[in-house]
């Protein structure tokens, strides 16, 4: 209860000195700090199906958890989480929170006719990052590597085309984040930490803006690059870990923040480590599948380095030139409190306890069925600590980039759906769980959130 007495307390002094700041020198280019959004109480036609799934995964969400047979838990658990970001989103309206997302001036839908010849755009995706450019690209296209650009460009080209299915796409392959979340825990922690952890990742306040923002695509590939990463080294499978090179391959070039995503790996290769060392071939595939994306779009003319070193001076050049760094630096975590609940603020308190059992995490640790269930009950709880805490090291080097000023509750979705695991060491869940739904329901009905 201290952490989340002490996570509200953060978030409300955000919102208290960032309200004086914005209305004294108006540099935060925030309406309602700490979030990108404007005061607006409303209801919607998703009200009654959010209100209604929130109590019934409340009521009966964690007791399905854990009897489930994991072959059917696994798609519940997607479907639910799909349920509950599409039912939030539409508490803003068809149009508004979905099919006109991604169809604004900073977004991707925008430079749609700009790809015509796709080979040509990359080749000359570098020269409209800079502001003062020639048919500079939006924010958003301008803000990524162009692999994000080229998702929607080839929805486009084979047909579901415009906002609407956009929308839809960065919905349901966002859901499959806790999925990929859920299976990554088992294989390298424990079976009842990950059945623990489902309703929780299912009733993130994170729904919010996973619907519809291109970033919860974005966490989903992220995640199933760690989740095929732990089924390389848990099943010592050359395959698996060619797959999930090339997704973390696509994911440094989804997003270039999210190459942080890499501590998370190496959380991943130190909890697998006695695999690794029987099997060190598995680093092979690994390696590359890795350079897989990043030589096509290399071969095709796009110079991810420079395209980053450009958008460092084009972030400067606009609204995080402008921002100040030192609200910032805190009140992205005030950010990062809503969109994973007081609940894993309480979750990660306890996560460093667990810590204190890491020198037993790094034992050799075999992944059969037989020896987890064998396991400690503390050593496991320390092996799910290890991989919450690096996502939680990785956010806080982001955090102090400098680069990620504002709109943290979007952009570090791919982290936040690591730290949600925390939750798994609580007692008492449906209090916890309660919680939680409370908080996103309120702030998508009291507040209007964009980007």
């Amino acid at each position: 209860m201290y952490a989340a007495g002490a996570a509200a307390l953060l978030v409300t002094a955000a919102v208290l000195i960032g309200r004086h700041i914005q209305s004294t020198s108006r540099t935060l280019f925030v309406d309602w700090p700490p979030l990108l959004a404007s005061w607006g109480p409303h209801l919607g036609p998703g009200t009654p199906a959010a209100v209604l799934l929130a109590i019934a995964t409340v009521a009966y969400g964690p007791t399905l958890a854990a009897r489930l047979p994991w072959q059917a838990l696994l798609p519940v658990t997607w479907g639910a989480a799909t349920t509950w970001i599409f039912s939030l989103a539409l508490i803003d309206g068809w149009d508004r929170g979905i099919a006109h997302r991604l169809t604004t001036r900073y977004e991707y839908l925008q430079v749609i006719d700009r790809f015509d010849d796709i080979p040509a755009a990359l080749r000359d995706f570098t020269h409209h990052i800079l502001l003062d450019s020639p048919d500079n690209w939006p924010a958003h296209i301008a803000g990524h590597p162009p692999a994000a650009t080229l998702t929607f460009v080839l929805l486009d080209r084979i047909g579901l085309r415009g906002g609407g299915w956009a929308g839809m796409w960065c919905i349901t392959v966002g859901a499959t984040a806790c999925v990929a979340v859920l299976v990554t825990i088992r294989l390298l922690a424990d079976e009842t930490l990950a059945r623990r952890a489902a309703p929780f990742l299912v009733l993130a306040p994170a729904a919010v803006w996973m619907g519809t923002s291109a970033d919860a695509y974005f966490a989903a590939v992220a995640a199933w690059a760690v989740a095929l990463l732990a089924l390389a080294v848990t099943a010592r499978s050359l395959w698996w870990a060619g797959a999930s090179g090339l997704l973390f391959g696509l994911t440094c070039y989804l997003s270039y923040g999210l190459t942080l995503v890499a501590l998370i790996a190496a959380a991943v290769l130190a909890l697998g480590r006695h695999e690794v060392r029987e099997r060190p071939v598995l680093l092979l595939p690994l390696l590359a599948g890795l350079a897989v994306i990043p030589a096509a779009f290399t071969l095709a003319g796009f110079d991810w380095w420079e395209a980053y070193r450009l958008l460092v001076t084009r972030y400067h050049q606009g609204a995080g030139g402008i921002r100040p760094y030192g609200y910032w630096v805190w009140a992205n975590l005030a950010c990062t409190v809503l969109i994973t609940g007081l609940a894993t603020a309480a979750g990660l308190r306890r996560t460093g306890r667990a810590l204190r059992e890491t020198a037993r995490v790094l034992l050799p640790y075999r992944a059969d069925r037989s020896h987890r269930a064998d396991t400690p009950h503390r050593a496991t709880e320390a092996r799910l600590a290890l991989l919450v805490s690096a996502a939680l090291l990785a956010l806080l080097i982001a955090d102090l980039s400098g680069m990620s000023k504002a709109e943290t509750e979007r952009i570090w979705l791919p982290f936040a759906v690591w730290l949600l695991p925390a939750c798994a060491l609580l007692p008492r869940p449906r209090a916890w769980l309660t919680g939680q739904v409370v908080l996103a329901l309120l702030l998508n009905h009291l507040l209007l959130t964009g980007w």
